[in-house]
């Protein structure tokens, strides 16, 4: 309840989400716990194929990079300028309140 969940994610079936989804991010389990991006949703949605390696470089700053939320937040802000689909996840991030599967 209460949760955000972003444009273009993809959440498991019966799984417990208790903090926000960011855009383009697959979370599934008990509790929920993020396993990359929906890719092939995103190319169905007419993403290119440089857009989505965009887009993993920034997951893979958000989740695998051992920055803390903050850091990770700030280099996705700054990699956001001139990139649309970078600046949906960037401000998601920026005004998410409950924090975000991780």
């Amino acid at each position: 309840q209460f949760c955000r969940i972003g444009q273009h994610c993809f959440t498991g079936m019966g799984s417990v989400i208790s903090k926000d989804v960011p855009p383009y991010v697959m979370a599934a389990g008990h509790p929920a716990r993020p396993h990359g991006i929906n890719s092939e949703g995103l190319q169905r949605r007419g993403f290119t194929a440089e857009q989505i390696a965009t887009i993993k470089r920034a997951y893979k700053t958000l989740y695998t990079s051992e920055l803390p939320l903050a850091a990770a937040r700030e280099q996705i802000t700054a990699l956001a300028a001139g990139n649309d689909a970078l600046r949906v996840l960037a401000d998601f991030l920026a005004v998410s309140e409950r924090s975000i599967v991780r």
